[in-house]
């Protein structure tokens, strides 16, 4: 079952099971006293890490070189991580709502990006070559 929906499962399963670990331990790293901007920085690193792989094999099923997908997996994740940075300056340091909140909906906001990016993007499948057809 490789069709968008298809895909769109194996990620959300991926995802669920990163997010929702990463979510945790930024809860306890904040109420351990750590900035929400710090811990959301090392964890989106490790997350990043963490979740290529299993993105690359599973939900996408991509069998093309893993370095040129990594470089643009980093890349789609830089933009998340500075969307997430944006959103957290914005609506908590400016606008005082609580980061607990605003992470949590980012974090959202952030899956649906980052699955089109990785569709269209990161692992897209190479077009088949153009055929001359016979005779040309």
């Amino acid at each position: 079952m490789n069709t968008t929906l298809g895909q769109l499962l194996r990620y959300g399963t991926v995802g669920l099971a990163s997010n929702a670990f990463g979510y945790l331990l930024y809860l306890l790293m904040t109420a351990a006293g750590m900035s929400p901007r710090l811990a959301m920085s090392l964890l989106f690193a490790v997350g990043v890490c963490q979740t290529f792989l299993f993105n690359k094999r599973w939900s996408f099923r991509h069998g093309g070189t893993r370095g040129p997908a990594f470089a643009r997996y980093c890349a789609a994740y830089g933009l998340g991580y500075l969307l997430n940075l944006i959103a957290l300056a914005l609506f908590v340091d400016h606008l005082g709502y609580p980061h607990q909140v605003v992470q949590g909906l980012t974090i959202l906001g952030l899956a649906l990006m980052l699955f089109l990016l990785q569709k269209f993007w990161v692992f897209r499948q190479p077009s088949p070559p153009l055929s001359t057809g016979p005779g040309i």
